[in-house]
């Protein structure tokens, strides 16, 4: 007898220890580079197969906005990561 394990899947983004991920729109995204005056290849980068990414729905390309809370004099912290697939070599 053939037994198979049955895999259960975990929302990422429920976990409490998860700080509120975002996917931004492009004028968003657009308005975030020219605030900055970056490029999307000089943001952090996170990958589309991430739990978080997998969980918002993110694409290749997309720029996410985490906000974490902070323990220091401000309240909250804005990161942001631009949504990359993982190159298999």
């Amino acid at each position: 007898m053939v037994t198979t394990k049955k895999t259960e899947k975990i929302d990422a983004l429920a976990h409490v220890i998860v700080p509120f991920h975002t996917i931004l729109t492009k004028s968003e995204t657009s308005q975030l580079l020219k605030d900055y005056s970056i490029r999307l290849v000089n943001l952090p980068r996170i990958f589309t197969d991430d739990p978080t990414a997998t969980g918002l729905g993110a694409c290749e390309g997309d720029v996410l906005k985490i906000i974490r809370k902070s323990s220091t004099t401000v309240d909250k912290i804005e990161t942001y990561r631009f949504c990359v697939k993982r190159r298999t070599d």
